[in-house]
């Protein structure tokens, strides 16, 4: 079996208002930072995985994501996997 480190990075699907994301912006503009635009925020997840392969270890997540981690009907999420070194 092999070891993976997951990171899911979960947004707001484009077409729901992020309300914080907005808020941010506003106070970003405020504060003479008007060439940032279009702050969406987000949320950052990190796991171990242990899987007998990349793909394995994937589709875990994955279901994970949309089982309990995301709501796949206004988020989108994406898997990043890195192999650990062993002990």
């Amino acid at each position: 079996m092999n070891t993976y480190h997951a990171t899911v990075t979960i947004t707001l699907r484009k077409g729901i208002l992020d309300v914080q994301g907005k808020t941010v912006e506003h106070a970003l503009h405020a504060s003479s930072f008007s060439t940032l635009t279009d702050v969406r925020i987000g949320k950052h997840v990190e796991m171990t995985v242990t899987a007998a392969s990349e793909e394995e270890a994937r589709a875990h997540v994955d279901a994970g994501c949309k089982a309990l981690i995301a709501n796949p009907i206004i988020e989108d999420y994406s898997i990043t996997l890195h192999a650990m070194e062993a002990a």
